[in-house]
């Protein structure tokens, strides 16, 4: 006879109600280059739309800012998980990996490594996840610009930034509070970074494009 207090029935028991206190939206694992301003601008979502900490879990990449390193380290956490940060393996329904073209030589290869992923890994519940790369042209912060001005021709990451703080003076990499301060502007940065994908993808460097408020649209629909 098993005893009730073995390890094994502690742990089925834990992560009983674990999955008790999940919502019942999908589970998501969002991975970002940034250790610092992706990571604050998704948790503040998730802080203000109130989502639940076990469905919606925000991790810098540990490895390093690569692209492939980001992809990389999305698919590592969701297959083994970690335990120190109290995240279960496979316990996922989409895994997103968010980077910036920027100068990387390995983007488009972790564009393609992430397609491949796409459809072919299995959660905890048998069930097919979706796994999508997030990239941004040429960096995360024209998002943010989109929310103030229709940019539709070629930029760098230093212009973007030098008229992103025409409208955020105090703005800075790991800046806190950036969601609620464009919030106001989200369906025009939904409209024009839409706008931006009809002409241009995360394949055509240089023309400016970004993939995040795709990621943005599914959080803040999702509901407690």
């Amino acid at each position: 006879m098993v005893r009730d207090n073995s390890p094994k029935i502690r742990q089925a028991r834990q992560l009983e109600r674990k999955q008790g206190r999940r919502a019942s939206y999908d589970r998501i694992l969002i991975v970002s280059e940034g250790s610092k301003t992706e990571p604050n601008y998704f948790n503040e979502i998730r802080s203000l739309f109130r989502l639940h900490t076990a469905n919606v879990v925000v991790r810098p990449s540990e490895p390093g800012t690569a692209p492939i390193q980001v992809v990389h380290y999305a698919k590592q956490l969701f297959l083994d998980g970690d335990r120190h940060r109290n995240i279960q393996r496979l316990a996922f329904e989409k895994v997103f990996a968010v980077f910036d073209r920027d100068d990387h030589e390995s983007y488009s290869n972790a564009l393609k490594t992430a397609e491949s992923l796409d459809g072919k890994l299995r959660n905890d519940n048998r069930q097919v996840i979706r796994f999508q790369a997030v990239p941004s042209i040429p960096s995360f912060e024209l998002w943010l610009l989109l929310h103030f001005e229709n940019v539709q021709s070629q930029i760098d990451r230093h212009e973007v930034l030098r008229r992103l703080k025409k409208h955020i003076p105090q703005y800075e990499k790991g800046y806190i509070g950036t969601f609620n301060m464009t919030r106001e502007h989200l369906g025009l940065a939904f409209s024009r970074a839409e706008k931006l994908g009809q002409h241009n993808s995360a394949y055509t460097h240089p023309e400016p494009y970004t993939a995040v408020g795709i990621l943005v649209q599914l959080l803040t629909g999702l509901r407690t």
